[in-house]
């Protein structure tokens, strides 16, 4: 398996980018093998997978994070559609403390976010019956289960959507701003 590994703005924050064999009947990609990534120096034990559709256009899932000691390392995709990808860090001795990356996902070019634990993790999506995938390393735990506002403007932000346009679970309309938690991390 070969990966391409680029490090974002935010160095921890990973695109990854698993290799595909093409032909006329389509493709084959190892989307995760423990071995190609460790040696690619991603050691992370994933415990558990999940998907999501989000049918219309504009759906906001996040900023979500779980607080230790359940805290999440996420490894995210998009297997049909595509999503505008966000990590913020929320590491307190982090010089990037607050700041956040983006980058578009989409089925077609097969690119993957890891999203270290000590970060909120959220999207939106751009094309109808967006499905996405992600592995965690740690099971979701109700009691550690938290988020910030998706639209703060602290956060600085530059959503592809107009917030009133959002289509938003009633869980995460009603997260707290950044400068209204205390980090856990």
């Amino acid at each position: 398996m070969t990966l391409d590994i680029r490090a974002l703005a935010i160095p921890d924050v990973k695109l990854v980018t698993p290799r595909r064999f093409g032909d006329a009947r389509g493709y084959f990609v190892e989307s995760w093998n423990r071995r190609a990534y460790k040696t690619a120096g991603i050691d992370i034990d994933f415990c558990q997978d999940n998907q999501s559709l989000s049918a219309p256009v504009g759906t906001v899932r996040g900023l979500h994070f779980q607080t230790p000691p359940n805290a999440q390392a996420k490894l995210v995709g998009v297997l049909k559609g595509r999503i505008f990808d966000v990590a913020v860090d929320l590491r307190k001795d982090s010089a990037t403390f607050g700041r956040h990356v983006s980058v578009e996902l989409d089925a077609d070019a097969g690119a993957q976010i890891l999203v270290p634990a000590g970060f909120a993790h959220g999207f939106c999506t751009l094309a109808p019956d967006t499905h996405i995938f992600y592995k965690v390393d740690a099971h979701y735990a109700p009691e550690s289960d938290a988020g910030i506002f998706w639209a703060d403007e602290a956060l600085g932000i530059a959503w592809p959507i107009e917030p009133e346009r959002a289509v938003l679970s009633p869980k995460d309309a009603g997260l707290p701003r950044l400068k209204d938690i205390v980090s856990p991390f």
